[in-house]
């Protein structure tokens, strides 16, 4: 096409268009309105997709999360030990001597402390009694201090090692180093604090995945010697936790350990085994399928916006019949009608998709402020939405530009 007759097009378009200001704007917004929506919704399941990756990472894409399951009610908890001990140290040890691939373990206890002090500002932090190893496997990252070793295991020390929102809330925002915390009845010192870690109370295959930034950690030992387990319906152990090592086959792995811990509690279905690797694939699977549910339900605007833009012009080409059979007597032909008024419809289109991807960044912040959801603003996105955009200009105008260019140009200049 001659460039000098696509930017003479252009500037007739334009100037129709501003011709009517009120008209194009609202014929506009449909499509602003849609690209934004579009873009919103493909950056909140952007979002969630990078929010699920990390925190899967974080609990590890080589590991084996172990979960007791605790009894409902006491006849429950009757009923198991018939038939399984539940998790014990005796599973820890089988395991370690039975599973190929084994890296590094720990057993876990939890506590739901009835006090500490200092008294926290909000919730009460959870007691993680967990070997020196549970740092590793988590990949937890120290931010202060250093997490207990092994001789501080065996020896059944006093101390503890604090997680971001647990050292705000017990000891302020000042060095946590030193100081003591109680917890039930029972002083710790403290000698570490825990970097940030992602927050999750979902529920994941069935295990239920805690805060751990809000936890207070000491050794497995020291928990086994100064603690008592305050519910008789729990296990002697809530968990295990195992890491692979490289090049491990985990589905494998857990297959093994299940068939480990099935033949301990005779087959009682008194645990669960996690793969986080196998997490992440069905959260992922799961997104996508959400994410083009969100985004076909956005992309209904940008079909109203293109049934609006098909509208306007069919309006417009009823209004300038006249000026069309004018334009025909002086000797434009069907091809230049047709590409007046397909311009037109694009235009409208293109200024709309502009304008919505302004609008979908900033409907993207607005809801990572309001809703708290983590939100990415991708460059595949913006692409993909301002491209449908241009095409549903490009569709929907194609068929009143077509009736211009078809109209007879003696009726068209008989036409009031």
């Amino acid at each position: 096409m001659n460039p000098l007759r696509l930017f003479s097009d252009l500037a007739g378009a334009a100037q129709s268009l501003r011709e009517q200001k009120i008209r194009t704007l609202l014929t506009g917004l449909g499509m602003v309105f849609g690209v934004g929506a579009v873009i919103g919704m493909l950056a909140i399941g952007a979002g969630a997709r990078q929010e699920s990756l990390r925190f899967i990472e974080e609990l590890g894409v080589r590991n084996l999360l172990v979960q007791s399951r605790a009894s409902a009610s006491p006849q429950e908890y009757q009923q198991r030990r018939k038939t399984s001990p539940g998790t014990t140290a005796r599973d820890v040890r089988i395991v370690q001597a039975n599973l190929e691939g084994l890296e590094r373990l720990s057993a876990r206890k939890t506590l739901h402390p009835s006090k500490v002090l200092p008294k926290p500002a909000h919730g009460v932090p959870e007691l993680y009694g967990v070997r020196p190893a549970y740092r590793a496997i988590h990949g937890m990252k120290v931010l202060e201090g250093r997490f207990f070793d092994e001789q501080e295991d065996a020896a059944s020390a006093a101390v503890c090692v604090l997680g971001e929102t647990a050292k705000i809330e017990l000891l302020g925002y000042g060095s946590a180093l030193g100081r003591y915390i109680k917890v039930n009845d029972t002083w710790l010192r403290v000698i570490g604090v825990l970097d940030r870690r992602l927050a999750s109370a979902s529920q994941a295959a069935e295990v239920q995945i805690q805060d751990l930034n809000n936890a207070v950690f000491i050794p497995f030992d020291t928990f086994q010697y100064r603690f008592s387990n305050s519910s008789y319906l729990k296990d002697d152990l809530d968990g295990i936790d195992i890491e692979l090592r490289p090049g491990a086959d985990s589905m494998q792995a857990a297959k093994v350990a299940t068939a480990i811990l099935n033949s301990t509690h005779h087959n009682t279905q008194d645990f669960d085994v996690a793969i986080p690797a196998d997490l992440l694939a069905q959260q992922q699977r799961t997104q996508t399928i959400f994410t083009y549910v969100m985004v076909a339900i956005a992309a209904i605007s940008l079909l109203v916006g293109g049934i609006g833009i098909m509208n306007i012009v069919l309006a417009t080409v009823l209004e300038r019949t006249h000026e069309i059979g004018v334009r025909r007597a002086a000797g434009a032909r069907r091809g230049d009608i047709l590409r007046q008024f397909l311009t037109e419809s694009v235009l409208i289109s293109v200024a709309g998709g502009v304008a919505g991807i302004g609008f979908g960044f900033c409907l993207s912040w607005l809801i990572a402020r309001t809703a708290g959801w983590n939100t990415v603003v991708t460059a595949s996105s913006v692409l993909i939405a301002f491209g449908v955009s241009a095409a549903v200009g490009t569709i929907f105008g194609i068929y009143p530009a077509r009736k211009a260019s078809r109209i007879d140009p003696i009726e068209a200049l008989r036409y009031e």
